[in-house]
């Protein structure tokens, strides 16, 4: 598993977890002692290490999203030395740590975007009311970032290669023995109201401005994107009824539409969640838009292929 990608997330991972440890003694201080109104010589070096807190984690998730996705490149490459992989599906089923581990990844991203949305109202106000808020979420989002650090050097390590793995057409699959195969005996149509339905509630209490609401209903979608994404839309990416790997199409064969995909569902759910914790209009906006995007990118995919085909899968 040493290969140049592997060695990347471990040197890379080192250096993330060296700084995120400066960053999180800093935070214990700021939390603990921070006065605004304070003119002593201890509040100012405060403030200054709060400068410098900010940066690390700022940079931190700068640089986490970008290696996300080189992560999940890994994946793909590494398959190719596994027998019976076929893509990033059979690299994290290969050992119990792996759907914790990606599971783990998706949280920390939301975790550090929403630190990084209240870092960038907070330095905008002179008062800087998050301050102690921030850093003293950043407490919380340390010990699961760390954990993750080294869960996936446990995944890389634990992996066999000289061990079969299932292939993505395994796991995916309504005969699977696993959770995963529980979510094809959910009813196509039942599914697909579920899936336009609640977008539709997102669309009204958009326009209601409900922020509650809306926050909830970005939370459900989430869940409710990703299973009609394996069950039913990823269907008709592939054109083939019985493929719903959620990999698969992050790689070159379908013009990397994945990435695409995920970007704008992360994208469009990240500004829903957080118009419950911060009420701005742009949130809104940014948050419709792109659940938007989405949901007219998947549509599209077996609107087209009932056009060409006259049928559907």
């Amino acid at each position: 598993m040493l290969t140049p990608e592997v060695l990347t997330i471990f040197i890379l991972n080192s250096i993330f977890g060296f700084f995120s440890l400066i960053a999180f003694v800093l935070s214990v201080k700021i939390y603990l002692d921070w006065d605004l109104s304070s003119t002593s010589p201890r509040q100012y070096k405060l403030e200054k290490q709060s400068y410098l807190a900010a940066t690390i984690i700022k940079y931190i998730f700068i640089i986490k999203v970008p290696l996300f996705l080189f992560f999940i490149f890994t994946l793909d490459k590494i398959s190719n030395v596994l027998i019976g992989a076929m893509c990033g599906a059979g690299v994290v089923d290969a050992t119990e740590y792996g759907t914790y581990l990606f599971i783990l990844k998706i949280i920390n991203l939301y975790l550090f975007a929403y630190w990084l949305m209240l870092h960038s109202v907070d330095v905008k106000d002179e008062k800087q009311p998050y301050t102690k808020v921030k850093f003293g979420f950043f407490i919380v989002v340390f010990f699961l970032f760390f954990s993750e650090l080294i869960l996936e050097g446990i995944m890389f390590s634990s992996i066999d290669i000289d061990k079969m793995v299932s292939c993505c057409g395994n796991i995916y699959s309504s005969s699977a023995d696993s959770y995963i195969s529980e979510i094809f005996s959910v009813d196509t149509s039942t599914l697909l109201v579920l899936f336009y339905g609640n977008f539709m509630f997102l669309v009204a209490a958009y326009f209601f401005k409900n922020r509650y609401l809306f926050a909830i209903l970005n939370l459900v979608f989430i869940i409710i994107s990703i299973i009609a994404l394996i069950v039913f839309f990823g269907t008709y990416i592939y054109e083939i009824p019985t493929h719903h790997c959620p990999f698969c199409y992050l790689q070159e064969d379908y013009y990397y539409v994945g990435y695409l995909i995920y970007t704008f569902l992360f994208i469009g759910t990240f500004y829903g969640l957080v118009v419950g914790f911060m009420q701005k209009r742009e949130n809104y906006n940014i948050s419709l838009l792109f659940n938007t995007l989405f949901v007219m990118l998947l549509s599209l995919y077996p609107i087209v292929f009932y056009i060409r085909n006259g049928v559907w899968l």
